[in-house]
């Protein structure tokens, strides 16, 4: 592939290429973070084929699925009406280096924010927390290194810990309650279809029920 001009070239393409770039699946940490909260309102930030927006609409919450890539929002719509919850699930194209979902929810879900395309991930994830209603929870998630084995590629890449993620939020003393902040192991099975293991890490946040500055 040649030089791309945006992220939405970029994503788009990537989605063409394939009938299906991920398992369908939800992401094991949102399972194990959400399951026993109180089903409302949520954001999944960069949704790609709607995996994790899904499963959050069969456990009963309304769900903005929001990606750069017309072709994954496009794929993730027919995957809901599969499943029986496109009424719950709205779909909505954001480039998050420019624009950002309007509206307060009472779960923010944001799963591996990275990008070979430039991409502002701190301000995104500022944003996100903003978007938070009072009593909400905001869960990031990203990758805390290479797949084992690998060879890292020659790539400037830096994978924050869950610390770094938490000062980078610049949060008002007093505002949020630091639920969890961890690294942990998980098999993922890559391409060639051979189960691998990768470590992630989880920083998941509950904002104070009297709503307080960003």
């Amino acid at each position: 592939m040649g030089e791309v001009a945006s992220a939405e070239e970029y994503w788009d393409e990537r989605y063409g290429g394939t009938e299906r770039i991920w398992s369908g699946r939800p992401n094991v940490a949102l399972v194990r973070e959400v399951t026993g909260l109180a089903p409302g309102t949520a954001l999944d930030l960069g949704c790609g084929e709607g995996g994790d927006a899904i499963w959050l609409a069969g456990q009963g919450w309304r769900v903005v699925g929001t990606d750069v890539s017309r072709r994954a929002l496009e794929r993730a719509a027919g995957h809901a009406e599969r499943a029986g919850v496109a009424d719950r699930v709205e779909w909505r194209r954001h480039d998050l280096a420019v624009d950002f979902p309007a509206g307060r929810f009472d779960l923010v879900s944001a799963h591996f924010l990275h990008s070979p395309v430039e991409m502002p991930r701190e301000e995104i994830l500022r944003s996100a927390a903003a978007a938070v209603a009072p009593g909400g929870v905001l869960l990031v998630v990203g990758h805390a290194g290479w797949p084992a084995g690998d060879e890292p590629p020659d790539l400037d890449v830096h994978f924050p810990t869950p610390e770094e993620v938490h000062a980078s939020l610049e949060l008002p003393p007093g505002g949020w309650e630091l639920l969890v902040a961890t690294e942990y192991e998980r098999e993922f099975t890559d391409p060639e279809g051979r189960t691998r293991m990768r470590r992630d890490n989880t920083l998941k946040l509950r904002r104070a029920a009297a709503l307080t500055s960003s």
